[in-house]
């Protein structure tokens, strides 16, 4: 990761300066043949004046954007092409990992050794989600149609006992309705585990949470310090926390945003201080 910084450090570095030094060139030759063109030439045509200057004025738009945009454009495909790679090589210790823990379970009676397996498993688990986040990842940037067809009571319940070994101390409450959408099934998976972990982060006091899906609505409900109406208008801009003592970095509702905007979803908020939040999905596009 240190090396491919300082690639990118070295990178920006030498492309500011190329096209510093372009840009000087282009503008002293520009005004050296406009001067050749006025005082030696004596030309004072306005349409071949204009017309010379367009030309030489888009030549050098389009060898600044190729000096600025081909480096740029290389890294990236680096970058893409190192991710790939490194989630190709992440598959086989993952799968290792989970068939080797899974044989130890069922050769092994002992409680202490089967309690050290289960954290290996829980372990696993979270990489394993890392994993499937760095394939959506790169699935995203590269454009690649993502949607497809989601039984949402399914999903709301695996995210949630992922999550449950995460927070063991919150009582989660579902009370699910069958529900079929076309969607995306990560980013979806994704915008509930950020609505969850806020709702347990801004929870200090409560240990509940109540999830509802019906009539393709899904509700997340927390009893925690909830936000008055100042606080609801911002929580939305980057890096906003309501709380400052919280962890996190506050890009997580951002994020949320974004995704519901761009996936058809209409995301609906409602709060009272020291009451709690309900955070309400309605998925469009059944």
């Amino acid at each position: 990761m240190k090396i491919l910084e300082e690639l990118g450090i070295n990178l920006f570095r030498n492309l500011r300066i190329n096209i510093f030094i372009y840009y000087f060139v282009t503008v002293n030759i520009f005004l050296a043949i406009l001067y050749y063109i006025l005082t030696v030439l004596h030309i004072d045509n306005i349409f071949l004046l204009t017309t010379t200057v367009l030309c030489f004025v888009t030549l050098s738009g389009i060898f600044i954007s190729k000096l600025a945009v081909d480096p740029l454009s290389e890294y990236i495909s680096n970058l893409q092409n190192l991710s790939k790679e490194t989630l190709h090589e992440l598959n086989l210790p993952i799968s290792t990992i989970v068939s080797n823990t899974s044989l130890l379970k069922k050769n092994n009676s002992n409680e202490k050794s089967l309690k050290r397996i289960l954290r290996i498993e829980k372990s696993c688990e979270m990489l394993k989600e890392r994993y499937n986040e760095l394939d959506y990842a790169i699935k995203s940037q590269s454009m690649q149609e993502l949607n497809e067809e989601i039984d949402l009571k399914v999903l709301v319940e695996d995210r949630v006992e992922f999550l449950q070994a995460l927070y063991p101390h919150i009582d989660f409450q579902l009370k699910l309705s069958p529900c079929l959408i076309f969607n995306d099934k990560r980013g979806i998976s994704k915008v509930i585990d950020n609505i969850i972990d806020n709702g347990v982060k801004y929870s200090k006091n409560s240990t509940l949470i109540n999830i509802y899906l019906h009539n393709n609505s899904l509700e997340i409900q927390d009893f925690g310090c909830g936000m008055d109406e100042v606080e609801l208008l911002k929580i939305f801009e980057g890096y906003y926390q309501s709380n400052k003592s919280a962890p996190g970095f506050g890009i997580g509702l951002n994020m949320v945003k974004r995704f519901c905007d761009k996936n058809a979803i209409q995301l609906n908020f409602t709060s009272q201080k020291e009451s709690g939040t309900t955070v309400t999905l309605i998925f469009k596009n059944i």
